[in-house]
């Protein structure tokens, strides 16, 4: 008769495998997206000429915003998909998808080639990105949520912010290889930046054959007289838990985004960093932010979901305009790292923890949907749009009033988590 300690060992190890191959695909995943972020002050010229460089990162911000709007529809897509079929045929298709984005955009020919086409191809390749993501994150934390034990599940689940992050460092780190080390400034304007796209199709095939041996976290067997699973109309069911998932992502969406994607133009293009100093800042933060994570998640299985967010609300609210404005002042290198590490250690109130406390709020029967549509929604109104925002406020000489548009949208969300139930203690996912 098998060891009860035997036994627990194994599911110990299957559970760590399966957390391991969910976030493993996540990286990918978000190299991929976060790799147009990072190469647009390279590639923006080869698609939209214009001797403004302001205007060029506008129109290549549009299109980030473009493939955001996508993501409600594969929030709900992909998220309804997750809650009929299960998590893992989600998760391999979500990937799938990425990696077809990925290679679009690689072997486009520029604007001088084949002319409006070109910025049509972007546009079109950035959709199916937008979809892709949009199913990834609801699915990806719904899965890693109802994968860990219930007294680790803060820890376990803010390893798809790890991921998340890591994905965005390694895009970071690509860029500072060709930039340092293989490329001249010149390749890396006329071609090398298509490597990382093609780089990050190869991974996404490469995750979805690994992820074909992820365990599944819900049985569809008991349920095919079901027809509740994965709908609309289930999901309006509840309606509060909705509500409560698009009002505790808008503040920290918007932050993320500033702090994180939007933090390497802001200091080209208004600190006066060059591009490889503002490169290697980026990426030196995020190395930091990443490690974060988890002693943030396991902090909120002590504590409980709540404290970190109202840490996050008042903190940030209180701190982003004198961050941001005296980063704007900020010539020199370490300066400028510590107040962005400042920022992203507020932040860490909020990454490290949404995932869990959104899974949390559903039952399993919409859940993946739950997650991931309402948080799309968000994100796509307002992390999506931040960089636009900011650019165009920049554009319009009045830069400082983006500073507080991400202070308001951090006190709209303050006021959910003052008033928010704490998930760890009223969790549905048992």
């Amino acid at each position: 008769m098998p060891d009860k300690t035997e036994n627990s060992t194994q599911i110990t190890v299957h559970r760590i495998r399966s957390i391991v191959g969910g976030s493993l695909g996540n990286l990918v995943e978000w190299y991929d997206w976060y790799v147009y972020s990072a190469f647009t002050l390279y590639f923006s010229g080869a698609f939209f000429p214009s001797d403004n460089q302001t205007v060029q990162l506008l129109n290549t911000a549009g299109i980030f915003a473009i493939g955001f709007l996508m993501r409600p529809i594969g929030g709900w897509l992909m998220g309804s998909y997750a809650d009929k079929k299960g998590r893992k045929a989600a998760l391999t298709l979500s990937v799938l998808l990425m990696s077809v984005g990925s290679l679009m955009i690689a072997v486009v020919p520029g604007y001088k080639q084949i002319g409006v086409a070109a910025p049509l191809i972007l546009v079109i390749a950035r959709i199916i990105q937008g979809l892709s993501v949009g199913g990834e994150y609801g699915t990806s934390a719904t899965y890693l949520s109802e994968m860990a034990t219930k007294k680790h599940r803060g820890f376990y689940s803010s390893f798809q912010y790890v991921t998340l992050i890591m994905g965005q460092l390694i895009a970071l780190g690509v860029l500072v290889l060709l930039q340092r080390v293989f490329l001249s400034p010149a390749q890396l304007h006329q071609w090398g930046w298509r490597i990382p796209f093609g780089i990050g199709a190869v991974l996404a095939v490469t995750v979805m054959y690994l992820r074909r041996s992820m365990q599944e976290t819900v049985v569809l067997d008991d349920d095919k007289k079901n027809n509740t699973r994965g709908t609309l109309k289930s999901l309006m069911q509840h309606p509060r838990a909705v509500f409560t998932v698009i009002g505790l992502t808008i503040g920290g969406t918007v932050a993320f985004y500033t702090f994180t994607t939007y933090m390497q133009k802001f200091l080209v293009n208004t600190s006066g960093f060059s591009k490889n100093s503002a490169t290697l800042i980026s990426a030196l933060t995020l190395g930091v932010f990443m490690l974060l994570q988890p002693v943030f998640g396991l902090l909120s299985d002590k504590i409980g979901r709540k404290p970190l967010l109202i840490g996050f609300g008042i903190l940030g609210a209180l701190t982003t305009y004198p961050i941001m404005s005296t980063l704007s002042t900020t010539k020199d290198f370490w300066p400028a790292f510590a107040l962005i590490m400042c920022a992203l250690v507020i932040v860490s109130g909020y990454t490290s923890i949404n995932a869990v406390v959104k899974a949390e709020l559903f039952p399993v029967n919409v859940r993946a949907l739950g997650v991931g549509f309402p948080y799309a929604i968000a994100v796509s109104l307002f992390g999506g749009s931040a960089e636009y925002i900011a650019l165009d406020f920049k554009d319009n000489h009045h830069q400082e009033w983006f500073y507080w548009y991400v202070t308001i949208c951090i006190v709209l969300s303050l006021v959910l988590y003052i008033t928010m139930n704490d998930t760890r203690k009223y969790s549905k996912i048992e």
